[in-house]
C-alpha cells in the first residue's frame, strides 16, 4: 500500500466530451481555472490538454498552452504543471483505401509533438509509450519505438520529467528498454491508463500486472475511465501507486450527477484518507518525483 499519495487531475482531455458536460473546461482561461480549482481541492499535479475555444475540439495550438501556463504560473496557487505531448499521433485508415488518411487523422513527428513543451518547459510532460488500436473504428494511435526514443531523448535534454503513459503491458516493456538505454532519468514515472479501448482493461488483474513489472525505484500512478475511476483510485493506493482523476477520464461524481474537477479530487482524497493514507502537497510530490527546480 502507498501511504503518501500524489493526486493528478486531468482537467479536460481531448476526447469527444464537448457538449456532454456544460462545465467542461474549453477556453484557456477555463482550463487554467480548472487546474487551480483542482489544486485547491488537493491535486498536486494538473494534467493539461487544450481545446479550440470555438469548437471545443482538441487542439495542438501553442498559444493556447501558453495562455493556460501563464495563467497558472501567475496565480498564487502551487501546482505541478503536466502538459500532454501525446497529440499528433492519430491515423485513421481511409474507408476505401487504407493508404489514404481518413478525416480524423492528425499525425505529426516526435519533435513537432514537443513544440509547446520546448517553449514552456513544464515540470512534467507525457510520453505515450506505444501504438494502440483506439476505439472501434479505423483509428490508430501511432507512437513507434523510433519516435519514442527521439521524444524521450529530447525531453531528457530539456530537463522535463516524462510521465510514461502506459496503455498495455507491451508499452511498459518498452519503457523499461528506454530506461536501460539511458533515455530516462531516475526515478521513472509511469501512468497506467486503463479502460481505454483497446488497451488494458480497468481491473485489478491488469493494474497489478503492471505494478508488479515496474523497475525498482519507479513511481507509478494508475486510473480507470468512466465509472471505474473511483474504484481504480482505491486499487492504485492498495497496490502501492498514486492516482489520477478528472473530467478527461470521467464526467460524473455519481450516477446522473455531473462533476467538477474539484469535486472529483475531493472524492479521491476522501477515499485515500479512508484507506489510512494521506495526500501529498505539490512540494512533497516534487521531492518524491525528483523534479528539477524551475
Amino acid at each position: 500500500m502507498n501511504n503518501e499519495v500524489i493526486i493528478t487531475c486531468a482537467v479536460t482531455g481531448a476526447g469527444d466530451t464537448f457538449g456532454k458536460h456544460p462545465g467542461l473546461p474549453v477556453t484557456p482561461k477555463q482550463i487554467a481555472e480548472a487546474a487551480l480549482e483542482a489544486a485547491r481541492a488537493g491535486a498536486a499535479v494538473a494534467h493539461i490538454h487544450v481545446r479550440d475555444p470555438e469548437t471545443g475540439k482538441f487542439s495542438r495550438e501553442p498559444r493556447y498552452y501558453r495562455e493556460v501556463v501563464e495563467r497558472i504560473r501567475s496565480s498564487n496557487t502551487d501546482v505541478i504543471i503536466n502538459l500532454t505531448a501525446g497529440m499528433g499521433g492519430d491515423f485513421e485508415l481511409g474507408e476505401h483505401d487504407p493508404k489514404i488518411a481518413g478525416p480524423n487523422t492528425d499525425l505529426i513527428g516526435p519533435m513537432e509533438r514537443l513544440v509547446h513543451v520546448e517553449e514552456l518547459l513544464p515540470e512534467i510532460c507525457t510520453l505515450d509509450c506505444g501504438t494502440l488500436n483506439f476505439g472501434d473504428g479505423n483509428l490508430i494511435y501511432i507512437s513507434t519505438p523510433a519516435y519514442l526514443r527521439a521524444g524521450a531523448k529530447r525531453i531528457q535534454e530539456l530537463g522535463v520529467k516524462p510521465e510514461l503513459e502506459v496503455f498495455d503491458t507491451g508499452h511498459l516493456w518498452f519503457c523499461k528498454q528506454l530506461l536501460a538505454e539511458g533515455l530516462l532519468d531516475a526515478p521513472p514515472l509511469f501512468q497506467f491508463c486503463l479502460g481505454i479501448p483497446w488497451g488494458a482493461p480497468a481491473d485489478t488483474i491488469s493494474m497489478k500486472a503492471m505494478a508488479d513489472n515496474v523497475p525498482p525505484g519507479a513511481v507509478w500512478a494508475g486510473f480507470g475511465i468512466g465509472r471505474s475511476q473511483m474504484p481504480m483510485v482505491a486499487q492504485a493506493v492498495l497496490l502501492g501507486g498514486n492516482v489520477r482523476v478528472g473530467l478527461e477520464d470521467n464526467l460524473y461524481l455519481e450516477k446522473g450527477v455531473l462533476a467538477s474537477n474539484g469535486q472529483l479530487v475531493e472524492k479521491a482524497a476522501k477515499i485515500i484518507n479512508l484507506l489510512g493514507a494521506r495526500v501529498l502537497s505539490p512540494a512533497e510530490a516534487r521531492t518524491k518525483l525528483g523534479l528539477k527546480a524551475r
